[in-house]
């Protein structure tokens, strides 16, 4: 089996290498990357890393504040646009790209389709946002297809609730938030009704801690009678969606990286999945589902892959910064033991925090220990954070996001790591944090005992190891030890391989060479049943040893 390794880059800060970073600069001041500069040779080093999968975040067209109504856009009030670029989750039009992102604004869906085929070229499968849950307040399509009906077009404003209506109203009530609707401009924003708000605020006054920018859309859940569903005739929104979802697959598009799904009923996905596989049998489907208990239910509905935040996410961060135990890792992924191969594991993306960050670890080397584990564990996906395995800080104040450890997606700004590593100006250690990484995504994607071998948990018989996580892969005669160490020095240690594994793993005893897939380093092991291992782990590092059996 091929694991799968996404490498998410956020397109409109990737490649600009605009160093101005004025806070909260326009684009004129500060600049945007664009999707041409993800050119063959950029995609062919990315490859090279061992990506199978890149994530294009912010490819449809989002609230901006910029103008771009010269080319026949619709301007967005900036009352309701966070940040002068504005979010990739404030969609203003599901079927056009963003402006942003072109080198030319008229030829930017022909822009998108060549990186689709760039990407391909390359070896490459393409992801994008598919943003279920809500739109941007000033939702407009310039670009659908002949025929389709726009979001909102035929509803009944004055129903709260229309299993029929896209959105969700409040009649007789303009939308009247706890914040100023001019922003500068002579006339304020007008909503009238108010329709309800993205992170489920059905009433008209929104706050600013909440999705004010957005509207939340009408899947026949009834939300006002306590969410009754209901999807007997099946809501005008469930087609319309789906409709959006095969626009984009006929792009090209291998897999939708789905926001929030979880607050979209299950009965949608199973619908929309179904039918977009009709005509695209191999397309995949990420979910960004928070809550455990969900997990299975929205798996059985169509999802491939789902996010594993609150449990191993939190827990591996837990263990970075020295919260918790590294035996806790054993809890984490038990938790998820029948579905392992659909857990999306990471350690950054445009939502966390950066490891470097002053937030999280303050030192990219410090997640050494759980990227390693993440990757080589189990067979399921990883994924990676353009700039992470650089190290990026994410402590920039770029504007609307403030600084708060995270890489923005409000703000125009250019990513310092990836911008001096494409002029070959990093420094020493970031240098051996990205070749870490490569040798890592590389081991995964290519050992056999990796992609398609047994896992054996080590740590119910190594209590000894509080900052170290030991775990063997195996497939064929090809046997691995991976021993990961979170400590801050080097620790030599002693790691008890039980007379069980040697059974489970139908392991012979006896005396073998190993080498360490990490540094080429070799040393002889003997193997015997309730016996030990003892090895030397530098800081923050692992060993992962690979023997003949």
């Amino acid at each position: 089996m091929d694991k799968v390794i996404i490498y998410q880059i956020f397109t409109r800060l990737f490649g600009n290498r605009n160093l101005s970073r004025k806070e909260n600069g326009t684009i004129a001041e500060n600049g945007s990357g664009k999707m041409a500069d993800l050119t063959p040779m950029v995609l062919k080093d990315i490859a090279a890393m061992g990506i199978s999968h890149v994530w294009y975040t912010g490819i449809i067209r989002h609230a901006t504040q910029t103008d771009y109504s010269q080319y026949g856009i619709p301007r967005q009030h900036p009352a309701i646009v966070k940040g002068r670029a504005g979010s990739p989750y404030a969609i203003t039009d599901y079927y056009d790209v963003d402006p942003d992102l072109a080198v030319n604004v008229d030829e930017r869906m022909q822009e998108f389709e060549q990186l689709v085929t760039r990407t391909h070229e390359a070896g490459l499968k393409v992801v994008i946002d598919f943003v279920p849950n809500h739109v941007a307040r000033q939702y407009h399509s310039i670009c659908k297809p002949d025929g389709v009906v726009d979001l909102g077009e035929d509803d009944k404003p004055e129903r709260g609730f229309d299993p029929q209506n896209n959105f969700y109203y409040c009649p007789g009530e303009r939308f009247n938030p706890y914040f100023d609707l001019y922003h500068g401009e002579k006339e304020p924003y007008l909503e009238t009704p108010a329709k309800a708000t993205g992170n489920d605020h059905f009433d008209s006054s929104p706050s600013q801690t909440d999705w004010y920018e957005t509207v939340k859309l009408n899947y026949g859940v009834d939300y006002y009678a306590g969410c009754v569903g209901h999807f007997d005739p099946m809501p005008d929104t469930w087609y319309k969606m789906t409709q959006i979802l095969l626009f984009w697959a006929s792009k090209g598009v291998d897999a939708f990286r789905c926001d929030m799904a979880e607050m979209v009923p299950a009965e949608f996905w199973r619908f929309a999945t179904r039918t977009v596989r009709e005509e695209y049998p191999d397309i995949k489907f990420i979910g960004e589902v928070y809550n455990p208990y969900d997990y299975r239910r929205y798996l059985l509905n169509g999802f491939d892959y789902l996010y594993d935040k609150v449990g191993m996410y939190d827990t591996m961060r837990a263990v970075i910064c020295h919260h918790a135990p590294a035996s806790a890792i054993s809890y984490a992924w038990q938790q998820t033991d029948d579905i392992r191969n659909h857990m999306l594991y990471f350690l950054e993306n445009h939502d966390e925090q950066r490891i470097a960050s002053n937030f999280f670890a303050a030192n990219g080397k410090k997640g050494v220990p759980g990227m390693i584990v993440s990757l080589l564990m189990h067979q399921n996906p990883f994924m990676l954070y353009a700039g992470e395995e650089y190290g990026e800080r994410g402590m920039d104040k770029e504007g609307f996001s403030g600084n708060d450890g995270r890489t923005t997606i409000f703000d125009y700004w250019s990513i310092d790591t990836l911008c001096r590593a494409a002029k070959k100006q990093l420094t020493e250690e970031e240098q051996q944090l990205f070749d870490i990484h490569k040798k890592t995504l590389l081991l995964a994607r290519k050992e056999k005992s990796v992609t398609d071998g047994v896992f054996f948990d080590l740590m119910y018989v190594n209590g000894h190891l509080y900052r170290q996580y030991a775990f063997l892969r195996k497939a064929g005669k090809d046997l691995l030890l991976v021993v990961a160490n979170f400590e801050d020095h080097e620790v030599e240690i002693d790691v008890c391989l039980p007379a069980h594994a040697f059974d489970y793993l139908k392991l012979e005893e006896g005396t073998v060479t190993a080498t360490d897939l990490l540094t080429k380093g070799k040393q002889g092991i003997m193997l015997h049943k309730d016996g030990s291992v003892r090895m030397k782990i530098d800081a923050r590092n692992a060993r992962v040893w690979k023997m003949k059996v």
